[in-house]
């Protein structure tokens, strides 16, 4: 992968500046480059990785919901999970290899409200076959951003 995308990826904020500093590439180059990986649709959005352990809001729930279905003839998988993906719960879409199809990310605003989801709107579905859930409780590294700080109390030690 190019080394501007590269830089990007990790660091959404990298001015175009820094890039061509770490890159050794003129500013020029590194804006034109930006340009075409946006017009071409390689880079879609930036974003921000938020540690939402730290915010005390506490208004939703995410869970991973793996997914098993019957491919359309002629369409395969694409058909069934454009079906999925398009409701406003699917966070993110996989398909896997393995046991299940798909992996699902699934948001809500509580655990009820993606049970119902599940229940109510994916298993139902004509060529869904099953589902199994696994809701998240804790997150310690996304995208590859460690984010748990250290707990810097210490633990008293037990001897016996």
């Amino acid at each position: 992968m190019d080394a501007v995308l590269e830089i990007l990826e990790r660091d959404a904020k990298a001015t175009v500046e820094e890039i061509a500093r770490l890159t050794r590439l003129k500013k020029q180059e590194v804006q034109k480059r930006i340009r075409k990986y946006e017009k071409e649709g390689i880079i879609l959005c930036y974003k921000a990785v938020i540690n939402k352990e730290l915010v005390k809001d506490g208004s939703y729930v995410e869970a991973l919901i793996e997914v098993r279905v019957i491919p359309q003839k002629d369409q395969g998988f694409d058909k069934i999970a454009q079906r999925i993906y398009s409701f406003d719960e699917v966070i993110s879409c996989y398909l896997l290899s393995g046991t299940y199809d798909l992996l699902l990310v699934v948001k809500g605003k509580d655990l009820h409200t993606v049970a119902n989801f599940v229940a109510e709107k994916l298993a139902p579905m004509e060529n869904v076959r099953g589902t199994t859930t696994h809701f998240l409780l804790k997150t310690y590294k996304e995208d590859g951003i460690v984010l748990q700080q250290k707990d810097e109390r210490k633990r008293i030690a037990i001897s016996y």
